[in-house]
């Protein structure tokens, strides 16, 4: 949907939220730096989703997927979180392999792909400069993830996808972050018996580098679909 469209249809004051305070407008006022930001995007590229990046997958599912921040080419241009950058590729190949998706990942919102009992949802929903909230932004938006936690009862475990992800998901428990240090492959009990599971950012830098390899974000999945069966 166009911005101009998407902004026709607000019904909310800015900086107000929606969905129960689970999903910010879409002209969401809150971080003035992200907001300019999204305003350029939309002089320049009036077709991209532009705007806030909602949760994708069922609200009722278990596992919990947290990543940090829409890409500027990726959701940002879709509206579909890890769809259409390169980090969608690994995510999406290897929840379909675990049976945690179906259908064809084809890097885009309208190509069928379905979460099976799994949800993806941003520590920020706004694309940042150069991928990179500033510390205030994330806290700011902590609110929201916080929220979508408070709304799932149903969730188990959480596999943060990155050390701000996995700040984030602290920040929106109330854990303090020297007690739980993000390691790859770490694992902490969190409130109402959900697990909080880490793994290395599945991004273009992380793959390439060999930081994250496919045999290892395999294995997080795994761990995290098992858990799902404890």
């Amino acid at each position: 949907m166009p911005a101009s469209d998407r902004r026709a249809t607000k019904t909310h004051a800015p900086g107000a939220t929606s969905g129960a305070g689970r999903l910010p407008p879409p002209d969401c006022d809150l971080c003035p730096r992200l907001h300019a930001f999204l305003e350029e995007q939309r002089c320049a590229h009036p077709d991209w989703f532009n705007a806030p990046v909602p949760p994708f997958g069922p609200h009722d599912a278990r596992l919990a997927i947290i990543g940090l921040a829409p890409g500027l080419r990726g959701a940002n241009r879709t509206g579909r979180p890890f769809t259409g950058d390169y980090a969608g590729e690994m995510l999406y190949g290897t929840l379909v392999r675990h049976g945690l998706a179906q259908g064809v990942y084809a890097a885009r919102a309208d190509d069928g792909l379905r979460l099976l009992d799994t949800t993806i949802i941003n520590a920020v929903r706004c694309v940042p400069p150069q991928n990179r909230p500033t510390p205030a932004e994330i806290r700011t938006c902590n609110r929201f993830l916080k929220a979508e936690f408070d709304a799932r009862p149903m969730l188990r475990v959480i596999v943060a996808l990155g050390r701000i992800a996995h700040d984030a998901v602290l920040m929106a428990h109330g854990l303090v972050r020297a007690r739980h240090p993000f390691a790859h492959g770490a694992e902490y009990h969190l409130a109402a018996g959900r697990v909080l599971l880490d793994s290395y950012h599945c991004s273009r830098y992380n793959t390439q580098t060999g930081r994250l390899t496919p045999e290892m974000f395999d294995h997080v999945i795994a761990r995290a679909k098992s858990l799902l069966k404890g």
